[in-house]
This record gives C-alpha cells, structure tokens and sequence, in this order.
C-alpha cells in the first residue's frame, strides 16, 4: 500500500481521474470494428489527453486559490478514486467485446470472443509514456530556456518566451524533420515498388492496349496499378459468355505517373493514346480519377464494362505514388491538378465531336479519387455542354460538393443518406435505398453519391471534438451501432483512428460492394438490365473478383 501511496504521488490525482473516464469512453463502439492494437492507439490517445486536462484543471484550481482538502484527507480522496477509476477501467474493459461484436454482427462478421484487454491495456499505457516523455523533455527544456532569459528580462516574459521558443523548437522538429524526412522516404519507398514489373504479368500483344509494341504507352510508363489495370479488363468473350449477346472487348487507356514530365503531358499522352484506340468510337466513355496509388476499384470497372457489353472505353492518369491518406496530407493540391489536366484535355476534344455520335461521358472516383474528380472541373465551364454524369463513391469528408448538398439538404432527410432537391441533379445511395426513388425523373446531367452511413472517412469530421455530428441524430443508418453515443474529444479520435486503420467488408464502411456497383451504374447510365439479371451479374463478379485474389485466369471462372 506504501510504495502504490508513494507511486501516485508521482502522477496528478484529477489527471488519472479523468484520464481513466476518457480512456472508458474509448472502448465505446464507433463506426467500424476496431482491432485491438487501433483500441491500444485510441485508448492511449484518450488517457493522455484525459490527463492532460486533468493536470490542467488542478493547476487552474490552484491557481483561483479555491479551497482544497487536508492533506490526511487527500490520501484517503487519492486511493478512493484510484479504486474507482480501476473498477471502471475493468468494467468497460468488459463491455468492450460486446460493443465490438454489435458492429460486427450488423456488417455480418464473426463475432470475437475477445478485445485482448491486457493488450489494449499495455498499448495505451504504452502510448501514455511516450506523450509523458515528451512532456518532461519540454517541460525541462522550458525551464532552462525561461530561467537563462530570467537575468536580463521579468519572470512573466521569460515565462511566455521560454513556451513560445520550445513549442516553436519541437514544431520545428516534428514538421520540418521527423514529418517532411518521414514523406520523402515514403516517397521514395512506394515509387520504387511502383515501378517494379510483376513476374504473373506480361505486356498485352493487343496493339489496341496501352503497354504493347504499338502503344503510345510503354510497358513500364504504366507502372504497377496500371499494368493490373489494363491486363485484367474482361475480354469480349467473357463478357458474352455471361450475356449471351455480342459484346466488345473494352478499352482501358491508363497513363502512369512516370510516363511525362507535367499533368499536361500525361492528359495530352492519355488523350492521343486513347484516340489511336478507337476510344470515342464506343458509347460510353469514363474518367476515372484513381486512389492515391494509381487505384481503381476493379469491382467499379468490371460492373459497368459487363453492362455496356464492353462498348466502353475508361482513361485515368496516375497522380501519386502515395496511399491516399498520405498523398492527400503532401500531395493534395497536385492530385487536383491532374484531375484537371486530364479532364480538360479530354473535355475539349470530346465538345468538338458531333453531338449526335460522341460517346456518353461520365466520371468516376473513389475515396481520394472523388475528391479529386470532384474538383477537376468547373460547373461554369461546362454548363452550355455538359457531360452525362459522375458517380463518386465512398466520398471523402472534404469533397466539396458533398459538404454543400449534404448542409443543404431536403429537410426531411438524414444526413446519412440525403436528398436533395427531391434528386433533379444529385442523389445519394447506400446499400439499402438506390437511385431510382420510385422512378421519380432524374434529369440529363447526374451526379451519384455511393455512401455507407458507416464510412468513417466520408463521416469524419474535426467538428466532432466538441459537438455532436449530424448524422448521429436519429434515425441512424441501418449498419451504425445502436450503442454508439457521442463524447467530446474522445469520439473524434475514434473516427480518426476509424479512418487510418479500421476495416469492414464489402458493403460496409469504406469498402463498397459489387452489387452496388451495378446497382449505381445501371441507375446513372439507364441501363436496360432486369433486376434478376443485375442480381446475377453480382454474383458472377463476386466468383470472378474470388478468382482474380486467387490468381487464377478469368475465364477459369466458366
């Protein structure tokens, strides 16, 4: 009892109070299932910042001169909170399987016998020393700083200069060193895996594919998103076999980001590329901004090439070497900029065909590639000859036409799944409602958001720190967790630890699912499909995605 007496007397009594309250609240349920190291990272994050405004609190206490209690008492108050805060710790520590399991139960999942509570113990415990030694590192550095500046200048300034200097020293560190080094090796890292060749890959002997003798692409100007991207299309066969009709074999152009020095050289590249292989001869043609890699979700790519019976043709550009999260914090306003090389370039050409035999124009993007779709042109620009439409998915919470429909919603709608202006323009599905609404008109310019309520990356918002988020009024989207509640501070770091490491599988969170794919496509693109037949097309795609993660030969699939 001595030396766990002795102990705290190390540490703030109110900063482990509510330390140990915010690290509770943690083990709540979110958005997504979380594995147990993410619960580590979002519980330590908790209990730090928990204490940290704990430790605030005394010294603002202290500070007004407010009465406090005897110092005998205070021992009893310490070890009396200290019991508590342990029981409430082990308490949700309990519940924290529950919780999990009813996210996971609602996204179909195998329930976990367990949350590895000694594990998400240690990991926080883990991430609170670390946050502790940076703290006593700047504390000792302040006082050095404050108390040399205090010989010449007043106690109060040297104060405020000596934090002023240290936060500006450990910024300088973070951002300018640990940060902008961390990017560049990361960088280097992803561009060099880029550009490896795969061994199961081989260039096309198709002349009318990037990547071949006769392309305006080469092989390894393609880089290695690209390569899976163009190899791995259906062939016309394929696509027959399932239909029973006549199909062509679809177009693929894709311009790696090794392949020309500028964005205007990859779009105009992409352009002459994509005109040498007859791509404005099809009747549909689609710009697809891709992820940060250079990915495009394939089970987007086959369900409307399968629907048009391959009279397709799809261009996209690569714009970073960078996962998105990554390329969106360094790379953000290139990522755009591609976007907008590329859509002008092929914007341009396309008004000038004639109306009357140019193919349909659509846009697609994913996650990052949304974002970036979503700003690659102007509605002003456009509006006298508009394309067709746009169906971004899994949009992020920056998009920026996202944020103002969704602010500006019919008022009867959720903010999950809203509608806007009864769906003229823009309408938003999820996988329980479509886009058809009961067959209300939808007019020749569209705009399709494909959203789960459950997405962390299109429902983050910072926001969350201090109010409660729109789409946690009710009603809830159907794949939300009834048990999850709103907690300042903590419920933002659930969603951004939601965002960075949490996982769900297709058809929720952020991993769309094939059926919806189609059903989103045949919806914008007025697809004449049954639905029984859109309903087996899902199924054979599923088979064939099954097939392609296991390396074996599309066609395998009959």
């Amino acid at each position: 009892m001595y030396r766990f007496n002795n102990l705290l007397k190390h540490f703030s009594t109110s900063g482990l109070v509510f330390a140990t309250f915010l690290f509770a609240l943690s083990l709540t349920p979110s958005l997504v299932p979380r594995p147990y190291i993410a619960q580590g990272i979002v519980s330590g994050l908790s209990f730090t910042i928990g204490y940290a405004f704990g430790v605030l609190g005394h010294w603002l206490w202290n500070y007004l001169h407010l009465p406090s209690a005897k110092q005998s008492t205070q021992r009893y108050i310490q070890l009396a909170l200290a019991a508590i805060s342990l029981c409430i710790s082990i308490l949700f520590l309990w519940r924290a399987s529950e919780w999990q399991n009813s996210i996971r139960t609602l996204m179909g999942m195998e329930p976990e016998d367990s949350t590895r509570p000694f594990t998400i113990a240690a990991i926080t415990l883990a991430v609170f020393a670390v946050a502790l030694l940076f703290a006593k590192l700047f504390k000792i550095i302040f006082y050095y700083l404050s108390k040399r500046m205090s010989r010449f200048l007043p106690s109060h300034v040297s104060h405020v200069l000596g934090i002023v200097m240290v936060t500006a020293l450990f910024w300088s560190i973070i951002e300018g060193l640990v940060y902008s080094y961390a990017l560049q090796v990361a960088d280097r890292s992803y561009q060099h895996a880029d550009q490896l060749i795969q061994d199961d890959l081989h260039p096309p002997l198709d002349p009318n594919k990037p990547g071949s003798a006769e392309s305006l692409i080469s092989w390894e100007a393609l880089g290695s998103r690209g390569r899976h991207f163009v190899v791995q299309s259906p062939s016309s066969e394929d696509i027959s076999r399932f239909t029973d009709k006549p199909a062509l074999d679809p177009i693929r152009v894709y311009v790696g980001l090794n392949a020309a020095e500028t964005p205007e050289l990859r779009a105009q590249l992409a352009l002459d590329e994509l005109i040498r292989v007859g791509g404005f001869e099809r009747s549909v043609l689609i710009i697809a901004t891709p992820t940060g890699r250079g990915w495009i979700d394939p089970r987007s790519q086959d369900a409307v090439e399968y629907l048009h019976q391959g009279d397709i043709a799809t261009v996209a550009a690569q714009y970073s070497y960078l996962p998105s999260h990554l390329s969106l914090i360094a790379e953000g306003q290139y990522g755009a900029e591609n976007a907008r090389a590329l859509f002008n370039t092929l914007y341009s050409y396309w008004t000038s065909l004639p109306k009357d035999s140019r193919p349909k124009l659509y846009l697609f993007g994913l996650s990052l590639g949304a974002l970036n779709s979503d700003l690659s042109f102007d509605l002003y620009d456009i509006i006298e000859d508009p394309f067709n439409g746009a169906l971004w998915s899994g949009p992020p919470f920056r998009s920026v036409t996202w944020r103002n429909v969704t602010r500006n919603r019919d008022p009867d709608s959720p903010a999950w799944l809203p509608s806007f202006r009864q769906g003229s323009v823009v309408r938003f599905m999820n996988q329980t409602q479509g886009l058809d609404l009961n067959g209300q008109p939808w007019g020749d310019f569209r705009i399709a958001f494909l959203q789960y309520g459950s997405d962390p990356i299109t429902f983050f918002e910072p926001a969350a720190f201090w109010r409660k988020p729109e789409w946690m009024q009710e009603p809830r989207a159907p794949d939300v967790s009834p048990y999850l509640s709103w907690y300042p501070i903590v419920t933002m770091l659930q969603l951004m630890v939601d965002l960075s490491i949490g996982s769900a599988p297709p058809g929720f969170g952020h991993e769309i699912s094939t059926s919806d794919y189609i059903k989103a496509w045949a919806a914008l693109s007025d697809s004449t499909w049954s639905i029984e037949s859109l309903e087996q097309l899902a199924q054979h795609l599923i088979q064939l995605s099954e097939l392609r993660a296991n390396s074996l030969e599309p066609r395998q699939l009959d």
